[in-house]
């Protein structure tokens, strides 16, 4: 039972920063058009990108499940990839180096008009720097989710979210949540019916 006053300090933690999103009316206008931008997206067969590394890689892994699979409801499959194919990493990352994992995959799957979203809870992964880049020269779309400032990163995306938490795990937390939230608002969209009152 000592313990549990360190846990509900780590509650705490995390409903003060999930609160700093809930009161970003900005952050949440973006996260807005970032779905209706999607929803265009899949309506003409694009597709959507995304990438991370650690703890954001199986966040990302986790939003295109939720995307290609089932979010709450049957529908249609939709078109989104995390770059993440471990056969594709290591033949990378062995022949062009660590930071070409997932430019590389942008290289070779993107098409202009589709979306690449990065994930970095610093902002300064080298990897998915070099990922916008390879997106911005052709032509995609881009989002990132940062944290701690943003980083090398801050500026970088069309739409763009900074999360002010102190660790990683609690920065984390509040994009799987805005991811979740994204594919809430693409569905919306897409498939009213699902969210008829």
């Amino acid at each position: 039972m000592g313990e549990v006053s360190a846990i509900r300090q780590a509650v705490s933690d995390s409903v003060r920063v999930l609160q700093a999103f809930h009161d970003d009316e900005a952050g949440l206008i973006r996260l807005d058009e970032m779905a209706e931008v999607m929803a265009q997206i899949f309506s003409l067969r694009g597709r959507v990108f995304i990438c991370g590394n650690g703890g954001s890689h199986c966040d990302a892994i986790h939003f295109a499940e939720e995307l290609t699979g089932r979010f709450r409801k049957d529908r249609e499959a939709l078109g989104a990839i995390c770059l993440g194919d471990a056969a594709h990493i290591t033949c990378t990352a062995n022949d062009y180096g660590f930071e070409s994992i997932f430019s590389r995959g942008v290289e070779a799957l993107g098409q202009k008009g589709d979306l690449l979203i990065g994930l970095s809870t610093s902002g300064n992964s080298k990897n998915v720097i070099r990922a916008i880049e390879s997106a911005k020269g052709l032509g995609l779309k881009t989002a990132l989710f940062l944290g701690k400032g943003g980083g090398n990163l801050k500026t970088k995306g069309d739409f763009e979210w900074i999360v002010e938490g102190e660790t990683s795990d609690r920065i984390q937390e509040v994009h799987m949540a805005a991811l979740h939230i994204v594919i809430e608002a693409v569905e919306r969209r897409l498939y009213p019916d699902h969210y008829a009152e």
